[in-house]
């Protein structure tokens, strides 16, 4: 979080270079899409769940999901289409739905979400809609093969991929080789960090076609990110982008409140570390997506600042974002305008 966030919040909120795109409720993890030539954003419906914080992220404590439109990311506020998907809706859902994506193929429209199911475990599932606006309606069973939190589905010329994965709370530590051990738990400091995992998936969209598998990021030297390096090792929250022919993996760092990215060649990896994209934000948690609009590059992200500085009621925002000519991001300092005294 910003350095003495507790002791500058009014400043902290005045200096953003972003207002909140949702006032009424409270929005977080926005995915934004561009659908039939609007912007359509799927975050999550943040609610005071009554529960403690604590590391396992219990107090994020979600239970439905709206979807949100924009004429133009330049309108700086987002229209409430309505509840798209509730946890009811969900047989085998528990609770804690947490930051969805969605994908159109071939007239329908997928939307991918995790949550716990009936053993506490995290799975990814899938509801269907014939428009971006639903009605939806979820499958029975999750995705068979799917594990942790935060998909995110890319579209790489008709072959469509999910990444997925997020420590801590998002139980990814859990895993190796797929397989769930409760007795798993992180990487010494000098070994490897774990990475998201990526799948490709089939063509009705419903299921893996591959065996999921574990993306490395790489260092400047090659070397694979440790998990001591939390400043720049992944956390959970992957997105990815093509620009210029290049493969841009970005994520959240989480403990350290960075977005980041590293750009690979192909879908599935190998990714070099690139940079950082967002500086920290107002709260603990800090997730995104990036999106093209009429050759113009947009994050969308979130913040705390609408509840003023509660970590498990964010609000989402979006900003420009642009390249150098070597092809890497510009970061962004989310709390960089002047302040008139």
């Amino acid at each position: 979080m910003p350095e003495n966030q507790n002791h500058n919040l009014n400043d902290l909120r005045k200096s953003a270079i972003s207002q909140p795109l949702v006032t009424d409720k409270f929005t977080a993890d926005p995915s934004a899409h561009l659908f039939n030539g609007k912007i359509y954003i799927y975050p999550s419906h943040d609610i005071d769940a009554g529960i403690p914080f604590n590391d396992n992220g219990d107090h994020f404590g979600m239970r439905d999901y709206h979807v949100y439109s924009m004429d133009s990311p330049d309108d700086r506020k987002a229209k409430d289409l309505g509840k798209i998907l509730d946890i009811d809706d969900v047989p085998w859902a528990k609770r804690q739905m947490w930051a969805p994506d969605i994908a159109e193929n071939a007239g329908k429209y997928f939307f991918y979400f995790p949550a716990k199911d009936h053993n506490d475990i995290f799975r990814i599932g899938v509801a269907i809609a014939d428009s971006p606006t639903g009605p939806f309606t979820a499958e029975k069973k999750y995705i068979e093969g799917s594990y942790s939190i935060d998909p995110a589905i890319f579209n790489d010329n008709g072959n469509y991929y999910m990444y997925f994965g997020g420590i801590w709370g998002g139980q990814l530590q859990k895993y190796r080789e797929n397989i769930y051990r409760e007795g798993n738990e992180l990487p010494d400091d000098n070994e490897p960090a774990l990475g998201p995992i990526v799948a490709k998936m089939s063509d009705d969209m419903k299921s893996f076609s591959s065996v999921p598998k574990e993306i490395k990021i790489l260092d400047e030297k090659g070397n694979y990110l440790t998990a001591g390096d939390n400043e720049r090792r992944y956390f959970e929250g992957p997105w990815m982008h093509t620009y210029n022919d290049k493969y841009y993996l970005s994520y959240s760092t989480g403990d350290t409140h960075f977005i980041c990215y590293a750009i690979g060649d192909n879908p599935t990896g190998p990714f070099k570390y690139g940079g950082r994209i967002l500086e920290p934000v107002i709260g603990w948690t800090t997730h995104h997506s990036i999106l093209e609009i009429d050759g113009r590059w947009f994050l969308f992200y979130h913040d705390s600042s609408l509840s003023e500085g509660v970590t498990h009621l964010r609000c989402m925002k979006v900003v420009e974002i642009f390249y150098d000519e070597h092809g890497k991001i510009i970061t962004v300092s989310p709390y960089s305008r002047s302040i008139q005294k």
